[in-house]
């Protein structure tokens, strides 16, 4: 599989090449963005920008540690302009590329583990 979403470099060098490592992180990253989606979907509706704001910024950790750079960058737009309040049109196709990306890194992050894992 060509990876386009995930970083395996990245991830090699946080986990020092342990794939339980990389396991345990591809759970915790599921679990997260998961739990994550749906809050930023809340907190939108309900126009808390900005615990949105903080949320990204919590979401920006998440994907950065997949080594997921470009979209961690648009999280930090993302943080900046929901702590101002600035620009809420945007906010929606934020969130949705934000589901969009994690949900692809997952379907990644599962094959480079399954791929590992046959390997050893």
């Amino acid at each position: 599989m060509d990876y386009k979403f995930i970083n395996t470099e990245y991830l090699d060098s946080v986990s020092a090449g342990d794939t339980g490592i990389i396991r345990e992180l591809v759970d915790m990253f599921r679990n997260q963005v998961s739990e994550i989606s749906d809050e930023m979907k809340t907190l939108l509706g309900k126009k808390d920008y900005n615990s949105l704001g903080l949320l990204a910024h919590k979401a920006k950790s998440s994907v950065l540690i997949m080594g997921m750079t470009e979209l961690g960058t648009l999280l930090k737009t993302f943080e900046l302009q929901a702590k101002e309040g600035i620009e809420p049109e945007k906010y929606e196709s934020y969130i949705e590329r934000f589901a969009h990306d994690t949900g692809e890194a997952v379907k990644e992050l599962d094959d480079l583990v399954n791929n590992r894992l046959m390997n050893q």
